[in-house]
């Protein structure tokens, strides 16, 4: 496992998302269904709390955002919102992956596979090597 990047929680954060995990939208229900599960071994939290927000799901190892997107993330602010708050999270090394609640609604089994497949390009090759450990066998 990688070091988790992601900017610790700032104060109240952590309660916050502890209330969006009781009360999660379909599509975040739907897709936690399948990440919860591990899929080829790879680990998902639900409502991270990282800095100033509360990410829908996230991968440490990966250093990977999923954003579910309902339509309130095309009114009023909420477009300019979402970028300042990617370019925060690309500024700590993270990417955001969004996806439209439509479609976890549609084939939530395919917007899974998708992520994994996002997850799986973002890996390294191999973890490295802890600092003064052993050096890696032949």
């Amino acid at each position: 496992m990688l070091r988790n990047i992601a900017p610790k929680a700032e104060p109240g954060n952590i309660q916050r998302a502890r209330k969006q995990r009781r009360a999660m939208s379909l599509p975040e229900v739907l897709l936690w269904q399948i990440l919860k599960t591990r899929p080829e071994a790879i680990k998902f939290r639900r409502q991270h709390p990282s800095g100033p927000y509360v990410l829908d799901f996230f991968c440490s190892d990966a250093r990977l955002a999923i954003e579910i997107d309902g339509k309130s993330h095309d009114m009023g602010d909420r477009p300019e919102h979402d970028t300042a708050r990617d370019a925060y999270f690309a500024c700590a090394g993270i990417e955001t992956l969004r996806i439209p609640a439509t479609d976890v609604l549609r084939d939530p089994g395919a917007v899974a596979e998708a992520i994994v497949a996002a997850v799986r390009s973002r890996l390294p090759l191999h973890h490295p090597a802890a600092p003064y450990g052993p050096p890696p066998r032949d």
